[in-house]
């Protein structure tokens, strides 16, 4: 799933590519990626791109006054062509949801893809007069990257919740998910089951820094990249998160992981659990 880092990115992409153009057509080839009916989409046909925002994990462009936010949830992505076909796609043939087309001040017609691999189709699209009118966008807690460390620490404060699940609860905290989640708590050395309100006052510290460290460094990765080439930038810059069973970067030890119904997290036992292995429910199960 695009985070923070990936989707900073792809908004000062479309800052540097479509500010400036004109929306052209806008093809949609997912009926079900639509979650708005009013204004409709093709109003926004004919207007100015006049800025790309991010709100969390959602994607914002902003169309003089009126702004498409797309989530791109886990398999969702943005693709940029330069020269995109003429004829509009074929519903439900592939992995295309929305295409929106645009003329620039030069004369080229690109247009990007909104796209989505898998069967289950999370990626969805608003319309809207004002990006606070998606829900999504409107329950946010405070922006990883804008929060303060006071403000960090309060946060922390108010949940009983497993770190983990902290970092990654947009309520709580805008703009982590899964991967830069584990990215986070294995460079502060803090394991995912620590409780958020009981952290030490010097883990907090720790575990801000991190945070603040990790999201930095990987946007400056992503930023400048080719659309196309985030997906890989991200990877790269991994030390432990889908790395299950290679040797942790900074230690040497086995990193790994415990299973939920969807997803998976990854750590390492000796940097941030001092050597305990914690209890994989999926795997428990089958050895039952």
């Amino acid at each position: 799933m695009p985070e923070l880092p990936e989707v900073e990115a792809l908004a000062e992409f479309l800052r540097e590519h479509a500010v400036g153009a004109v929306v052209g057509r806008v093809d949609v080839a997912a009926l079900s990626v639509l979650k708005t009916f009013d204004p409709p989409i093709t109003d926004l046909q004919g207007r100015d791109v006049t800025g790309a925002a991010r709100f969390g994990k959602h994607l914002a462009l902003d169309c003089s006054g009126l702004w498409l936010v797309t989530h791109l949830s886990r398999g969702g992505w943005l693709r940029w062509t330069d020269n995109p076909s003429a004829a509009p796609p074929k519903p439900g043939k592939g992995p295309l949801a929305l295409r929106v087309h645009f003329f620039t001040p030069e004369g080229a017609t690109p247009a990007f893809d909104l796209t989505e691999a898998g069967t289950k189709k999370r990626l969805a699209v608003w319309v809207v007069h004002d990006p606070q009118e998606v829900e999504g966008i409107a329950r946010l807690g405070p922006d990883a990257l804008a929060v303060t460390e006071p403000e960090f620490a309060a946060l922390l404060s108010t949940t009983s919740a497993r770190i983990k699940n902290a970092l990654v609860d947009q309520s709580l905290l805008a703009g982590v998910g899964n991967a830069y989640s584990d990215e986070i708590l294995h460079t502060a050395k803090i394991s995912p089951f620590a409780t958020s309100r009981t952290l030490p006052e010097d883990q907090v510290h720790v575990l801000y820094d991190a945070m603040r460290s990790v999201l930095s460094d990987a946007v400056q990765r992503s930023l400048g990249q080719d659309a196309a080439r985030l997906k890989g930038e991200k990877r790269s810059g991994m030390r432990v998160h889908a790395r299950t069973g290679l040797p942790c970067p900074v230690c040497g030890d086995t990193v790994r992981e415990v299973s939920f119904a969807e997803k998976s997290f990854q750590y390492c036992a000796t940097c941030q659990t001092g050597g305990k292995v914690l209890a994989d429910r999926r795997m428990s199960r089958l050895l039952k």
